[in-house]
């Protein structure tokens, strides 16, 4: 018998495998209708397998009309590409998700990784998101383009 769990996720992988732009939005309480679950069930599939950490950014509203928001979030097109509609969802902690990320796939040392942390810790309180994720951009650019 296979794990719920893995059910749920499969399904939802293979629903933004299905989508162009890496972005699927679903109905909480009619996903859980189709696959026979309670929403709870679909709540904590979301919070630990679609994770920051697995390239996942997930918003959601509760309520009726409520949504379930996956964005799929490759690390390098958060890095390298032109910035976009991603830079309106990146928390703190998305910034230290993908630091571990890019540190985890050899993209940067740990030293590298360190330094970065600090220095986006730093500059925290004068600039405003959208400038930090373009002086993250630029700064890991710079890192690989001289390496």
């Amino acid at each position: 018998m296979r794990n719920l769990a893995d059910e749920i996720e499969r399904f939802i992988l293979r629903k933004l495998a299905g989508e162009t732009n890496d972005i699927t939005i679903l109905q909480r309480n009619e996903l859980a209708d189709e696959l026979s679950c309670a929403p709870s069930q679909i709540s904590y599939v979301l919070s630990t397998r679609f994770t920051a950490e697995r390239g996942f950014i997930v918003q959601s509203r509760r309520g009726s009309g409520g949504f379930v928001r996956i964005v799929r979030v490759p690390v390098q097109k958060i890095v390298y590409n032109k910035p976009d509609n991603i830079m309106d969802y990146c928390s703190p902690e998305d910034f230290e998700n993908i630091i571990i990320k890019l540190n985890s796939e050899r993209m940067i040392t740990a030293r590298e990784a360190g330094l970065i942390k600090y220095f986006l810790d730093v500059i925290d309180d004068y600039v405003n998101p959208v400038e930090k994720m373009r002086i993250f951009r630029s700064l890991l650019i710079t890192l690989e383009n001289n390496s």
